[in-house]
């Protein structure tokens, strides 16, 4: 679901080694989060048989991944570039299981929420972008990473249908187990279909957040509002399933086993009907006039769930519309985040937008739930309105992103200054970063105008 972050320009990996690569790292994501999906729809519902539970509690139990997900992810991808990638994947991901045995064993809201705070320790998500990375080549990644990121988009549409089926079945625990086996199942892919790669700190810019480069890359004005961005759709996204469930359930008389059934369709449509409004912000450069249009709709769903009574029309049709905005600003984001970072600051930036995406899980569920406790159900949708509002009130102002695309570009002994020089007269070079102590020199260019060619000859040439 982001946009790619290309390697070395000389770099080609045979076809099928890659498609291995990507196959086995987007079956990794969706095995992992399929389960943690799951958990999306139901623990409103059935968080009740937990002793001690409240909303708040539930709430705080649901959000509890994102905090510790914030508090590693950066630390985790930095680590990544010491000891290895793999080595880092496999301890998150029996970090990860471990927290979901925890958690299918817990019979109090306390247990739960220990246990969903040691699954958002297996903070996996930037060394596995890390790791596809050092893998793939400058004129596969796009493709990598779209499959990455529909196989998200896949799994949580499946979760989303398949939680409330299996809670019916087993309860809440039952999801807990069956998210530590495909923990498991992860472990195995990553152990035996996942390649191995050489340690290398080539591309660390461009695939993890570089300590350096913090304080820089927070203080850039429309980063800065993307950020602020991706907090905002992930804490609307998770204080309204501490609501929605509830909704259905007791105003809409929808029984909790057939939520699924709801949200499948819901979804499958939304996502059809996003693809267009993708492909208009990225073919025809529209971005900016898509990603307000999405965040309008995104606060029309909003007040609009203030609205609803027992109207199962009305209702239904605000959910599709809450997730149209939600796909359609999940997909583009990312996209907006690679086009705006400097050169030599992709990795920095993205970590940074990670990081605060899952500190919107965590505020999400833990006020929405509180919310929910003391004010009730609107309560909760006018702080979400209030929130996006804000959103869009900052991002109004946003410039329109340039679509540049990164590129690196290996020293090989030449004179920096002479190198620089040339490659910013090349037609469509915008920025030229030098990293001496990486060897690499970073770009940012127009695809649509640039020579890729002509930036090779230049780098052969100049000694």
């Amino acid at each position: 679901m982001q946009d790619p972050v290309p390697t070395e320009i000389n770099i080609s990996a045979p076809a099928p080694f890659e498609r291995k690569v990507v196959h086995s790292l987007a079956a990794l994501y969706t095995f992992r989060m399929f389960g943690l999906f799951m958990l999306l729809p139901v623990l409103a519902l059935y968080g009740t048989e937990y002793a001690h539970h409240s909303p708040f509690l539930l709430g705080l139990a649901l959000g509890a991944y994102g905090v510790s997900q914030a508090l590693l992810q950066i630390p985790f991808g930095v680590l990544s570039d010491r000891i290895g990638r793999k080595p880092l994947i496999l301890v998150g991901l029996i970090i990860f299981v471990l927290g979901s045995v925890v958690a299918a064993l817990a019979d109090s809201v306390y247990g739960l929420i220990l246990g969903r705070f040691l699954q958002g320790g297996g903070a996996i998500s930037a060394v596995v972008m890390a790791l596809l990375t050092d893998l793939t080549s400058d004129e596969n990644r796009t493709k990598a990473m779209a499959t990455i990121g529909a196989s998200i988009g896949v799994s949580f549409s499946l979760a989303m249908t398949a939680g409330p089926l299996l809670a019916a079945w087993g309860g809440v625990s039952a999801i807990f187990w069956l998210t530590a086996v495909l923990g498991l199942v992860g472990i195995y892919i990553l152990l035996k279909l996942v390649p191995d790669v050489a340690k290398t700190t080539a591309s660390k810019r461009e695939a993890v957040a570089v300590p350096s480069l913090l304080g820089a890359t927070l203080k850039h004005p429309q980063l800065l509002r993307l950020n602020v961005g991706i907090f905002v759709l992930h804490f609307v996204l998770m204080s309204s399933f501490v609501v929605l469930p509830l909704m259905l359930q007791d105003q809409l008389q929808i029984a909790r086993e057939y939520h699924g059934l709801i949200y499948f369709p819901l979804l499958a449509f939304a996502f059809v009907l996003m693809l267009p409004f993708v492909i208009i912000a990225e073919k025809r450069r529209k971005i900016k006039s898509v990603f307000l249009i999405a965040v309008m709709l995104l606060l029309i769903a909003e007040l609009a769930l203030m609205l609803v009574s027992s109207s199962r029309v009305f209702a239904l049709l605000v959910l599709f519309v809450f997730f149209i905005a939600f796909n359609i600003l999940e997909a583009t984001q990312p996209s907006m985040v690679s086009k705006i970072a400097p050169a030599g600051a992709k990795g920095t930036a993205t970590g940074i937008y990670s990081t605060c995406q899952v500190l919107g899980v965590f505020g999400g569920g833990a006020l929405g739930g509180w919310l929910l406790q003391h004010q009730g159900v609107n309560a909760v949708f006018l702080l979400n309105a209030l929130l996006v509002l804000v959103w869009l009130a900052v991002a109004w102002s946003m410039k329109p992103p340039h679509f540049l695309a990164s590129v690196l570009i290996p020293l090989r002994g030449q004179d920096h200054q002479t190198l620089a020089d040339k490659l910013r007269a090349v037609d469509g070079v915008a920025e030229v970063v030098i990293v001496a102590s990486e060897n690499t020199v970073y770009l940012k260019v127009d695809q649509r105008r640039v020579d890729r060619k002509q930036l090779a000859a230049i780098v052969d040439e100049v000694v």
